[in-house]
């Protein structure tokens, strides 16, 4: 493993992969405690948009991927107010309008193909300096404003309407979230892909869920699993050559039906010894 480190991108590559790590997990509990497990593909289609209108209009693509995807944001929170008891319908459209886009916004740059195919799938050899950097400026930023909301994303995660009856501003906060949330997924398509970073968000989410017994221990367990899911998953995708998205989420996969089956097969052992009595 340490021979690949002595290449410039490849250290990057972990760099921002690690902080991702980090952030997916952090946001992609609270969105699933939400049941907004959806928001990550929606969002992540926008930010296709935003990344084939870079390349169209000759702008650097995140930046762009990153206006369109908090746009989005906005513009969901508003829809999912709109249709509060049909709160889904807000993702759905957000989701049908970013594939629109960006299939027009492809079909117009005909020539740029093989540029987006990084940013889909994601690819280890693409982050450059000034991707790291925005990766560690936004990562710590996002860490941080989490840390400082933690209490209120709680309590409104578990119930809504309690937390605004107890004076938290849940409004605002669900607008900064909203905003979080697309910031986390713009920065981390360099190394998971557009369409899959959402698995990262959820994945080891889910498998934290199977073996932890509080929040806190289904967030460590998350960034655990994360961590490990991204780590292997860039080696792998070194050696073999492969789109490093892809193998970061078949990692997380196997960890979450390796946790579940494990799960399984002690119920079955404490069930026949139980009957054996």
């Amino acid at each position: 493993m340490l021979d690949m480190l002595q290449y410039g991108f490849m250290q990057r590559a972990l760099i921002a992969g690690i902080i991702i790590g980090v952030l997916c997990p952090l946001i992609g509990i609270f969105i699933v405690l939400r049941r907004m497990s959806m928001i990550g593909d929606s969002l992540s289609h926008v930010a296709l948009s935003g990344i084939a209108a870079g390349v169209l209009l000759n702008v650097y693509p995140l930046y762009m991927a990153l206006a369109f995807s908090i746009a989005a944001a906005l513009a969901m929170e508003k829809l999912r107010k709109s249709y509060e008891h049909y709160a889904e319908l807000a993702i759905a459209i957000i989701l049908s309008a970013g594939i629109a886009v960006a299939v027009v916004l492809i079909s117009l740059g005909k020539g740029f193909n093989v540029d987006l195919f990084g940013y889909l799938f994601g690819s280890i050899t693409t982050v450059l300096k000034e991707d790291l950097w925005m990766i560690l400026i936004l990562g710590v930023i996002i860490i941080l404003a989490v840390g400082l909301l933690y209490k209120e994303l709680f309590y409104i995660a578990f119930d809504e309407e309690s937390a605004r009856l107890s004076g938290i501003p849940v409004k605002g906060i669900n607008i900064f979230f909203i905003i979080i949330t697309a910031v986390t997924i713009t920065i981390s398509m360099r190394i998971v892909g557009i369409l899959l970073v959402s698995s990262l968000m959820v994945i080891p989410v889910a498998a934290s869920l199977q073996v932890a017994k509080s929040f806190k221990q289904a967030f460590v367990f998350s960034v655990l699993f994360a961590e490990v899911s991204i780590i292997s998953g860039i080696t792998i995708s070194y050696y073999m050559e492969l789109a490093s998205g892809g193998t970061i989420v078949l990692v997380s996969i196997i960890i979450l039906l390796t946790i579940i089956a494990a799960k399984s097969l002690k119920k079955t052992i404490i069930n026949n010894k139980s009957t054996s009595y």
